[in-house]
């Protein structure tokens, strides 16, 4: 396995990768070339001099450890290298979502999480390989594994507890939206008080019913003039009339199945039972009773008779007033629940306070471990990279750069000019379908 040799296989590979990791505003790039069978020191030397020294001061510049990884055979570096960007993204990803899920948590753009007690700019510039936590001489397909696998567990976690936390929260919403809005809204038990109560006549029988509409105050003429009118086709009142000709009363065809009883339809709306019960300053609430259902007849049918059925009218009545925006509020009253609401909203308060303190300890906790999972993911790409350019045996320095503020596009400049081959960068730069080319392995990250 040898650079130039592989080069003719994959020009891809040489196009690697400036990573930029954006922290509190600051930018490093990761970037390695080989030693050329020279000391590393030298190699050290020459990147320091390229963009870190008082004629090129773009950045500061650290010591990146990678350390001697299972190199494994051709096919898997190519693989590995084709997956490592999308696995980079993966893993970066989790992170930024704890980010923001604490940033979220504490609302404010930014929060203070820390990798292993320390602010991950510090970690990023002293990373040392954790060979207990990622053994070094496992191959590379399995180290990837397990340290994706590690990560997607902490997303995972991570999307339990941002559910849950959501759904309690949407519960303390509604509960604070039922003690606080309207009469369309509002628990109707907080908003009326026994002495209202006590004014209005309710009735639930076998056959009749009082129900509470609710309608905004804009529609008050609207719902009062229209009311007779609500759920017209839903009753059925046709039938023999007996107490006007008696004399046919018995006979087969006036009784059962063979009378046409929705012949004449009419609304539910007991006549003369409409009463205002309360009201606020956006809505009204009326009682209103209303048929609960009706009765249709039975039939034989060969000798046997098919029983009965009731209809149900309370629904369709509840539908029927949706359609004209008036709200059937499904409500009994009941003295005490106005106190039950209170503590129970109360209570919702707490567990919300106590999921939020929760979850932003988690963040704080599993911050660190998906950092540190994030930056060997970089390292893992640095050296397969670094293998698949410069061949075998393994023999490249990598360093860790720190762009001065404004000093992003100078730096990248640089190292091109200091490190690379000028006349290919520059061929790469006047094509415009070309994707980045650098002549050495200099990685990209944008968080």
């Amino acid at each position: 396995l040898h650079g130039p040799r592989f080069s003719q296989h994959r020009n891809n590979s040489c196009r690697i990768l400036v990573v930029f990791i954006s922290i509190l505003t600051m930018s490093y790039i990761i970037a390695a070339i080989s030693n050329a069978g020279g000391a590393p020191e030298q190699a050290y030397r020459k990147m320091q001099s390229a963009a870190a020294c008082p004629e090129r001061p773009y950045a500061e510049m650290f010591k990146f450890e990678v350390p001697s990884l299972t190199v494994g055979t051709l096919d898997t570096l190519m693989n590995l290298s084709d997956e490592m960007g999308k696995t980079d993204g993966l893993v970066e990803q989790i992170v930024r979502k704890i980010e923001k899920t604490g940033a979220d948590l504490s609302e404010r753009s930014k929060v203070d999480l820390s990798v292993g007690g320390v602010p991950a700019t510090r970690y990023i510039q002293q990373f040392a390989w954790d060979s207990a936590k990622y053994p070094s001489r496992r191959p590379l397909k399995e180290l990837v594994s397990l340290i994706t696998g590690g990560a997607v567990a902490i997303e995972e976690e991570l999307k339990q507890l941002v559910h849950s936390y959501g759904d309690k929260q949407a519960a303390l919403q509604e509960a604070k939206r039922k003690k606080s809005g309207n009469l369309l809204v509002a628990d109707l038990n907080d908003a009326l008080t026994e002495e209202i109560m006590r004014k209005v006549k309710v009735i639930d029988s076998e056959y009749l019913k009082t129900v509470f509409i609710a309608v905004p105050k804009a529609m008050q003429e609207n719902f009062e003039s229209g009311l007779d009118k609500l759920g017209k086709d839903l009753v059925g009142y046709g039938g023999p009339d007996w107490s006007r000709d008696s004399t046919k009363l018995g006979e087969p065809v006036s009784f059962g199945s063979h009378v046409d009883r929705h012949k004449v339809r009419g609304s539910p709306v007991v006549p003369g039972s409409l009463q205002m019960v309360h009201k606020d300053e956006d809505s009204i609430l009326y009682s209103v009773t209303i048929l609960k259902g009706q009765y249709e007849a039975g039939y034989y049918e060969n000798d046997a008779f098919q029983q009965g059925s009731k209809i149900d009218f309370e629904t369709e009545f509840a539908q029927a007033c949706k359609e004209k925006r008036f709200v059937v509020r499904d409500f009994t009253y009941d003295p005490t629940q106005a106190s039950k609401s209170a503590m129970q909203l109360e209570q919702l308060r707490v567990e919300v306070d106590g999921m939020k303190s929760a979850l932003m300890r988690w963040c704080k906790n599993h911050y660190g471990d998906g950092y540190v999972a994030w930056m060997h993911i970089k390292v893992i790409r640095v050296f397969v990279e670094s293998v698949l350019r410069y061949g075998l045996p393994v023999d490249f320095t990598a360093v860790l750069y720190k762009a001065n503020k404004g000093k992003e596009i100078e730096l990248v400049t640089a190292l091109d000019k200091q490190l690379g081959n000028a006349s290919d960068a520059a061929a790469a730069d006047g094509d415009d379908d070309a994707e980045e080319y650098h002549d050495f392995v200099m990685m990209k990250f944008e968080p």
